[in-house]
């Protein structure tokens, strides 16, 4: 699962780590042991800003002495020298300093914008590569640069553990910026708790109402399904075929009947029963075709949902991303469900669509069983990237 955006990710983190070990090398850690003592005992503060001074003289210049710490030469542009003689002296003395003072005393390099901005680059197309929508991976690699960019790194240290995290708490961000626990909602809601499902044909809409419905099942909940879909021939079937082997109640019509009665009839003997949870199946369709869209409209309005379910695959990527958004344009969904996932090697649809819906992934399909229906936890999700 997820074994190309893996790659791709690892490959990300390998190159910023390597270059930033090129950007603060040092030189026989012995002597330069021996020379950090020679500096830090008995100076004044006077002879201790000297030094720093000197260091900062040296850095402007691209010299440093040996047995101090060498800075990777980098070429300097017209625009980059009049930037530097814009600023006052005192602005370069307190910048030069800073970093003389990290390089030279706390063994520590500082990244700047500059240092990142190839590396982003390509963590941008990595993620683009991973069916990640455009706005999302934006989003991703804008995260990484904020949380990177200024901040101290100890020269030595695993920079792909540094790089990595960057990308975890990215990646987390964008996936948990709106979370909506199911479970808590169904338990404080009035009843019977409707839920309409929608999405196009093929995508397991059928399927995972079931999982659906034995995941209440088996949390003591009573479960009543409604055999939406008339359009489809032998949809009504299979869904009945579902609900039997799951054990809960099928409200059905006849093939080519009104929708939105077969809901309504659903309804009314969810409350006559005091069942818990009404699951209403709909016709799969795209939102360009406008009579399915009015009939999926009717349902709503003839028996008001409380909760709208979007049902697409995780192999479907990009397109995914976009049906998601399009029906939520449509129908206004509260909701994602993604089936498939478990055979997902890139991942992007996944971090797309809660982030471009703004709503969010209620569940996760992992395989072809009625219990193969796992709760989504964007944490769980992002450990599964960097395992």
């Amino acid at each position: 699962m997820f074994n190309k955006l893996k790659e791709k990710l690892s490959g990300f983190t390998k190159s910023l780590g390597k270059q930033i070990d090129e950007k603060a090398i040092p030189v026989e850690p012995a002597q330069e042991e021996e020379s950090e003592i020679d500096f830090i005992s008995p100076s004044t503060p006077e002879t201790e800003e000297q030094l720093l001074s000197g260091v900062a003289t040296e850095i402007v210049n691209d010299e440093v002495e040996p047995q101090k710490t060498i800075v990777s030469d980098q070429t300097t542009d017209t625009k980059d020298i009049d930037a530097k003689a814009s600023k006052s002296p005192e602005q370069k003395k307190t910048g030069l300093v800073s970093k003389a003072k990290a390089l030279v005393f706390e063994r520590e390099f500082i990244l700047d914008e500059k240092d990142l901005e190839e590396p982003l680059w390509d963590l941008q197309i990595a993620l683009l590569e991973s069916d990640i929508a455009l706005t999302v991976a934006e989003a991703i690699t804008e995260e990484v640069k904020s949380e990177l960019v200024g901040s101290r790194r100890k020269i030595g240290k695993d920079t792909t553990d540094i790089v990595e995290q960057a990308l975890r708490n990215a990646l987390y961000n964008v996936m948990s910026a709106n979370i909506f626990d199911l479970d808590d909602y169904v338990r404080n809601a009035r009843k019977p708790v409707h839920m309409v499902f929608v999405g196009i044909n093929g995508t397991g809409k059928t399927t995972s109402i079931a999982k659906t419905a034995k995941r209440f099942k088996d949390m003591g909940y009573s479960v009543v399904l409604a055999a939406g879909d008339t359009f489809r021939a032998g949809a009504i079937d299979q869904l009945q075929i579902h609900g039997d082997r799951v054990g809960v109640k099928v409200i059905r019509h006849q093939e080519g009947g009104d929708p939105a009665a077969v809901v309504y009839d659903a309804i009314q003997y969810a409350k006559a029963h005091r069942a818990d949870i009404v699951l209403s199946d709909t016709a799969g369709r795209m939102h360009t075709n406008l009579n399915l869209m009015e009939q999926l409209k009717k349902v709503c309005r003839v028996s008001t949902p409380d909760l709208i379910i979007f049902v697409d695959e995780a192999v479907a990527g990009n397109d995914a991303v976009e049906r998601a958004a399009q029906f939520n344009e449509a129908v206004p969904i509260n909701g994602s469900i993604l089936t498939k996932t478990d055979a997902d090697a890139k991942g992007g649809a996944a971090i797309s669509i809660a982030y471009i819906t703004g709503k969010p992934i209620l569940f996760l399909g992992m395989g072809q069983g009625y219990d193969d229906l796992q709760k989504f936890d964007p944490k769980w999700f992002v450990d599964q990237i960097f395992e």
